[in-house]
C-alpha cells in the first residue's frame, strides 16, 4: 500500500518511458550476448509473467532487431528488419562500453525504445520519464517517501513517523525529519489545493496535526 495518494495518475499528454519496451545495450552486454554472427530473444516481463519478446542477430557493426509491429487501430501484424548500428568508446580502466546509434537522429544512447514502427531514441519517440508528468505534490509525497525509506520508516505520508534508525546522527536525522515535514506537508496542501478542498483551517493546520503526530 502506498499510502495517501497512491495509485493517482501523472499528469500530461506524452507517454512515458515505461509505456515502451526499451532495449538496453548495457544489459546486452553484460549478459555477453553481443558476438557477431550470434543471435538471440530478449523477453520483457511483468511480475515474472512475459509480455513481449524481440528477436536480435548481431552482426558486425551492429544489430538486426526482428520483431512485429501492428499500427495503432489496425488488425493485421508486419514483420519488420531494423538495422542498428552499435558505437564503441574506451572505458577509462580498459575495455569498451556499447551504445546505440539512434537510426532516427543518430544520438549515441544506452536505450532505444519501442515498439513503434521503429525502435529509437527517447527523443525522437516523444517520451518522457514518469517524473517529468508529476503533480508538484505527487513529487514532494514521492520526495518524501524517500527519506522515510532511508529512515526506514513505513512508506506513506499519512502513516506515523518511526524514530532515528540505530547508528545514525542525530543531526542528519533531524535534518531528514524537517525535510520530510516540508515536502508532506507541501504534498498535503497540493493535493488539498487541486481538489478545492483548502480553506482557512486546512491552511491553519499544523504538519503534526495532519499526520496524526504529535
Amino acid at each position: 500500500m502506498g499510502g495517501f495518494g497512491s495509485g493517482r495518475r501523472y499528469q500530461g499528454g506524452k507517454d512515458t518511458t515505461e509505456d515502451s519496451r526499451p532495449l538496453d545495450i548495457r544489459k546486452l552486454q553484460r549478459a555477453g550476448l553481443l558476438t557477431p554472427g550470434r543471435s538471440f530473444g530478449w523477453q520483457w516481463t511483468v511480475n515474472d509473467n512475459p509480455v513481449a519478446d524481440i528477436g536480435v542477430r548481431v552482426e558486425d557493426q551492429g544489430v538486426v532487431l526482428l520483431y512485429r509491429h501492428r499500427r495503432r487501430g489496425e488488425t493485421d501484424w508486419q514483420d519488420v528488419e531494423q538495422q542498428v548500428t552499435i558505437d564503441h568508446t574506451a572505458c577509462a580502466y580498459g575495455g569498451s562500453r556499447h551504445w546505440w546509434l539512434c537510426p532516427s537522429c543518430g544520438r549515441r544512447v544506452a536505450i532505444l525504445y519501442g515498439p513503434g514502427k521503429l525502435y529509437a531514441c527517447r527523443h525522437c519517440c516523444h517520451l518522457v520519464y514518469s517524473c517529468q508528468r508529476e503533480a508538484d505534490d505527487d513529487r514532494a509525497m514521492r520526495r518524501a517517501d524517500t527519506i522515510r525509506r532511508r529512515l526506514g520508516w513505513r512508506v506513506g505520508i499519512a502513516n506515523p513517523k518511526g524514530g532515528k534508525p540505530k547508528g545514525m546522527h542525530w543531526r542528519t536525522f533531524e535534518r531528514l525529519n524537517a525535510k520530510h515535514d516540508a515536502f508532506a506537508h507541501a504534498s498535503f496542501m497540493g493535493t488539498a489545493e487541486r481538489l478545492g478542498l483548502m480553506n482557512r483551517r486546512l491552511v491553519g493546520l499544523g504538519i503534526d496535526e495532519l499526520t496524526g503526530d504529535g
